[in-house]
């Protein structure tokens, strides 16, 4: 104790030092950390909640989007999920695809459609490996495989893998079988769809072509298309690239797009060796023997090129341009692999079109690097800017001429040039012999090619002969006649000029 000068004693304990900003900071730290730990709780619940019971949470997600959120950081949510079909499945369809990035989309939207017929659930489809690319591609490395399930949701259940009871592991043995090509409803009813009965599970190993262009009912042609143009959306990475490869091109003006199918698998699989030397053809055909599948072994190459089974060489695709009217400015994307013979045999190309670009042209080796030795991936770039083009011209008329076709249609029958090589062949010979005058030659190929634009027409359909139908995917027309008659949309008015 001390005392005063007044004689009062003082006790001499100090005043301890108030400890209120202290308490307020760790109140603000707690409630902090719970607001945080409450947050993340109601996330993954309605996450866990979406996945067993999708409409579980509706109105919280709900009210959840009505919260007030600054400008910039709002964001287009996405659009919801339709309601899923609900049915019985009869068992699961595991399918894997054969051939190139078209063959397998198309091959795709057909087993949707058998899944849908069947009322089975598809398995998200295996894609080819072991073809000449042997591209490594998985489906989620070239497809959205989220977008795929759940746009068709409200159509066909579809799991990303198979349930584990059904595995080899587990004892399980599935029947491997391809279906019978150009296959019609009735065989998948009546065939097929008894066999998972059976076995629960069946494996087609085999999809190309397996699926009837013709006599299928409205929805499942109309499903195929769905499939196609809207379900089928390739990754964000090939989605981004492929659309900095259009707005490069279209800064630059109008583009056409040109399929040169000149490349090694191609000509050897064709057995086409115009414009090759002999070392060249002698590597060509070796390279047939040594793939099992490709069936036709001699080939006599004038005779198929006569027949026009051939695709167009570089320097008979140059000559058809300028008869077409394109002139020396024309800006001309290349869509194919790797030309065969390598960049000198786009020498006659390049001089008459000097503005002709690929895209290894347009783009910087580390935005094409995670792409390479993917020639699916690459396709896919390919494809995209090809849809996009003002002008399309395929120099043969494989998978991606086809779909690419169709595609284009869809859009409002934008420009696509069929090229008739029967007729082209014989033309160019003329010409090139000198029996043909320039102006002539060029006026023959504008007159043969005015009804080969891309214009509405009527699918060719050939009962009992299917491989000389017009294919499905390249005149869908079941899904081109929305909002008018079909009389309207095949009549001899729609048409598209040349030039």
């Amino acid at each position: 104790m001390e005392v005063r000068s007044d004689g009062i004693p003082v006790r001499c304990d100090k005043i301890p030092a108030p400890v209120i900003p202290r308490t307020r900071l760790q109140v603000w730290f707690i409630r902090v950390c719970s607001s945080i730990l409450v947050w993340t709780c109601l996330v993954q619940l309605v996450a866990v909640g979406e996945l067993w019971h999708p409409h579980l949470f509706s109105n919280v997600t709900n009210r959840m989007k009505l919260l007030p959120l600054r400008v910039e950081e709002a964001a287009p949510s996405p659009p919801p999920l339709l309601p899923a079909r609900k049915y019985k499945s009869n068992g699961f369809l595991r399918v894997s695809c054969n051939g190139g990035l078209n063959q397998m989309r198309a091959a795709i939207c057909d087993m949707v459609a058998v899944a849908r017929l069947l009322n089975l659930t598809l398995v998200v489809p295996e894609l080819d490996k072991k073809s000449f690319w042997a591209d490594p591609s998985n489906f989620e490395d070239i497809f959205d495989v989220k977008h795929f399930i759940d746009s068709l949701r409200d159509e066909v259940r579809i799991v990303r893998r198979l349930p584990k009871r059904f595995n080899r592991k587990h004892g399980h043995k599935p029947l491997e079988m391809p279906p019978v090509s150009w296959s019609n409803e009735n065989f998948y009813m009546q065939q097929i769809l008894p066999l998972f009965q059976k076995h629960r599970v069946l494996h087609f190993n085999k999809t190309d072509a397996r699926l009837a262009n013709n006599g299928l009912p409205l929805y499942l042609q109309k499903l195929r298309c769905r499939v196609n143009f809207q379900a089928l959306r390739f990754t964000p990475q090939i989605e981004t690239l492929g659309h900095k490869l259009v707005r490069i091109l279209q800064e630059k003006g109008p583009f056409v797009a040109l399929h040169l199918r000149y490349e090694m698998d191609m000509l050897s699989f064709s057995g086409c060796t115009r414009g090759c030397t002999e070392v060249e053809a002698d590597e060509l055909k070796r390279m047939r023997y040594a793939y099992i599948w490709w069936r036709d072994k001699e080939i006599d190459s004038e005779l198929r090129r006569s027949q026009g089974l051939c695709p167009l060489t570089p320097e008979e695709a140059t000559l058809v341009l300028q008869a077409l009217g394109f002139d020396k400015n024309t800006q001309i994307y290349i869509a194919a692999g790797e030309i065969y013979g390598s960049e000198w045999r786009l020498a006659a190309l390049r001089a008459a079109f000097p503005r002709t670009v690929r895209k290894e042209m347009l783009l910087a080796p580390e935005e094409l690097q995670q792409f390479q030795n993917h020639s699916s991936q690459m396709a896919a770039l390919d494809f995209m800017v090809s849809v996009a083009s003002n002008t399309f011209i395929p120099t043969y008329d494989g998978n991606m001429a086809k779909v690419v076709e169709g595609h284009r249609r869809y859009l409002g029958f934008k420009r696509t040039i069929l090229l008739d090589r029967k007729k082209l062949v014989g033309l160019l010979d003329l010409h090139q012999n000198g029996s043909l005058s320039w102006d002539e030659f060029a006026v023959a190929v504008q007159v043969a090619h005015q009804k080969r634009m891309g214009q509405p027409s009527r699918r060719i359909v050939v009962p009992d002969k299917p491989k000389e139908e017009d294919y499905f995917y390249a005149n869908p027309e079941e899904c081109l006649c929305e909002g008018t008659t079909r009389d309207d949309l095949f009549s001899s008015g729609n048409s598209t000029k040349l030039g």
